[in-house]
């Protein structure tokens, strides 16, 4: 019963990363795209409404994660190559293979 139990976990585990990463990044993404848009007004939307600065700040956060979780991928895939791993604790570090 234990193995179904541990089974059942890392499912989970890989369904949870799964989504934040193969749909949360995308869906930040265009997050900061429709904010960049409500920010600078005008053209850019439906009501043209003058500029609004708080978009521009919400759009550059979210580009800013977005930037954040590629810059970690490429990091984790990298150091994999180099004979290293990336450890949660409590911030990204690397540290050599065991």
């Amino acid at each position: 019963m234990h193995n179904v139990t541990f089974a059942l976990e890392g499912a989970m585990r890989v369904l949870v990363v799964g989504l934040l990463l193969g749909a949360g990044l995308p869906a930040v993404f265009a997050l900061g795209v429709r904010a960049l848009a409500y920010g600078q007004g005008g053209d850019a939307e439906v009501s043209h409404d003058r500029p609004h600065p708080a978009g521009k700040l919400l759009a550059g956060l979210a580009f800013a994660v977005v930037i954040g979780g590629v810059v970690l991928g490429l990091t984790v895939i990298v150091a994999s190559g180099f004979g290293m791993e990336v450890v949660f604790d409590p911030f990204p570090t690397l540290v050599e293979k065991e």
